[in-house]
């Protein structure tokens, strides 16, 4: 058992700024810099069966499947998401599309991050919006994808292992 004292903690510089990211999506080939994008979350969830094991009283769980999903809050100054809806409304064609986010903090010996979000679809979008108390106006986003790519790593911190 290691001594508390010899333990070693994480630098503060080590920390990941939020605000030090970037998010691109591509639509039908084009590239879009998702500049107006406040706050992103993607999670890859794992879907379980129950296992019923002889011998003993709690159950197992076993992986059998996964689902990925998003959400993200955007300022409400681009109509790219509702045309994507106004589109499947018109049409009954839905549009997938990727997604790439770079966490880079400079000062991080983490260094840097970047996941693609494969084939994404949009759950919801704002078609209009106005807020009179408000001091401007932002939409949240649902989202699924239905793969991901992880090509940078963040790097792993002296004093981990």
């Amino acid at each position: 058992m290691a001594d508390i004292n010899s333990i070693r903690t994480m630098l503060a510089k080590d920390v990941v700024a939020a605000k030090l990211a970037t998010a691109f999506i591509t639509i039908n080939g084009n590239r879009y810099l998702l500049f107006q994008a406040k706050k992103l979350s993607a999670k890859f969830e794992k879907t379980k069966k129950e296992v019923n094991i002889l011998g003993r009283t709690a159950a197992g769980h076993k992986a059998n499947g996964g689902n990925g999903t998003g959400s993200m809050t955007i300022y409400y100054n681009t109509s790219m998401f509702a045309k994507m809806m106004k589109d499947y409304k018109d049409t009954g064609q839905d549009l997938y599309f990727d997604m790439q986010v770079t966490n880079n903090d400079p000062t991080s010996a983490a260094g840097r991050q970047t996941t693609i979000l494969k084939d994404c679809n949009l759950d919801n979008a704002v078609i209009a919006l106005f807020d009179a108390d408000g001091d401007w106006l932002e939409q949240d986003v649902d989202f699924t994808f239905e793969d991901f790519e992880i090509p940078e790593t963040f790097t792993q911190l002296d004093g981990m292992q």
